[in-house]
């Protein structure tokens, strides 16, 4: 397990544009640390710098304390798994996984115990005789994990490994791969577009935007403390509903509603406010059908459902307001009908109109 430090950490190529900026990180010996962000915010670009794949324009990264900027991706002690499998078509999977070590010169006997173990532990014990075009998607993708943590190592990257893998197969993946990372306990960077992938696998999240750090935390804390519009918006699954109107008298509109701040922000905060933008937002799990106490009721017409088992999403227009609600299946609502929701207030969000950061301070 290593230790990892990256401070102001900056990436410009040649052609002067500038993916990665002021990258600031600490991380613990064995965390699961996830990248995620929409493409081409720099999450890639920073794990490629990190393994030394890319040379950092300026900035320090440290490994276990002493500079690895210039130290080559050999030297690092670092493996690797990309978003293509890579393995050898020609090669058994007991040849691909144990490749590695066979150029290291370890001795046989060591060699094949590994491979066994690793096999042990990734399920592909049946396998070893294989070659890779008889394989699955996620026995190759295994296989690939396999030939990584092999190594023993102290840092994995991995760069989107599931992402050519069908929905049954990622999901199942997620599980063996955070289930090796507590037997491995290796120190694990792991890149993904897929919030779902973040939320379920990961000790922090490093939510990124156009090459900037949005928010650093746990999922936990990005699901339900972000610190601004882009990170609400983008962890949960329907996202955040938005709703922008300007503070009147202490109030904001959503269609033909008016929602009185002064249920959630004290009198101060929101005196500051009067005649600004502010944005509602809510999420369509953070809602009820029909009316409740300590919450913004508003009607709105029900124009689609989509019944996913567990629950359904309902999509409504509040006045011209486009929203989607999550409800329980049993309580669905029919379609082209006008129902009652409720947003209780303590699942009502704020932010500034202007900073789209989230409003804090003031809230009751």
């Amino acid at each position: 397990m290593a230790y990892l430090s990256l401070k102001g950490i900056n990436k410009i190529y040649p052609n002067g544009f500038h993916a990665v900026h002021d990258f600031n990180l600490e991380i613990e010996r064995g965390e699961f640390i996830v990248f995620v962000g929409p493409s081409g915010c720099g999450k890639s670009t920073t794990l490629r710098m990190i393994a030394g794949l890319e040379n950092i324009s300026n900035g320090e990264f440290c490994i276990d304390g002493k500079r690895a900027n210039e130290i080559g991706p050999r030297e690092r002690e670092i493996a690797m798994v990309f978003q293509s499998y890579a393995l050898y078509p020609h090669m058994s999977v007991y040849d691909n996984m144990a490749f590695g070590l066979s150029l290291q010169g370890v001795d046989d006997d060591v060699i094949d115990r590994k491979v066994q173990e690793t096999a042990r532990i990734l399920g592909l014990t049946d396998y070893l005789d294989r070659k890779p075009r008889a394989l699955s998607g996620g026995q190759r993708q295994r296989v690939a994990v396999g030939r990584a943590i092999i190594r023993k190592v102290g840092i994995f990257l991995m760069d989107e490994p599931l992402s050519n893998l069908d929905a049954k197969q990622r999901v199942t993946m997620r599980s063996e791969i955070t289930d090796i990372h507590r037997k491995v306990g290796a120190t694990t960077i792991y890149v993904t577009h897929d919030q779902t992938e973040a939320m379920t696998m990961a000790d922090r999240i490093v939510c990124m935007k156009d090459g900037y750090i949005q928010q650093v935390g746990t999922p936990y804390d990005l699901y339900f403390k972000p610190v601004n519009m882009f990170v609400a918006g983008f962890i949960g699954e329907p996202p955040m509903n938005f709703v922008t109107s300007e503070v009147k008298g202490g109030k904001i509109t959503v269609g033909k509603a008016e929602l009185d701040l002064n249920a959630v922000l004290k009198a101060d905060t929101l005196a500051s406010y009067e005649g600004k933008k502010m944005v509602l937002g809510f999420r369509p799990e953070g809602t009820e059908l029909g009316e409740q106490a300590e919450s913004f009721v508003l009607n709105a017409d029900v124009e689609l459902t989509e019944l996913l088992g567990d629950n359904t999403n309902v999509y409504v227009d509040i006045d011209g307001v486009k929203s989607i609600l999550k409800v329980d299946p049993h309580d669905t609502p029919a379609m082209d009908t006008n129902i009652k929701f409720s947003i209780p207030y303590k699942n009502v969000y704020l932010f500034d109109g202007e900073t789209e950061f989230v409003i804090e301070e003031g809230r009751k």
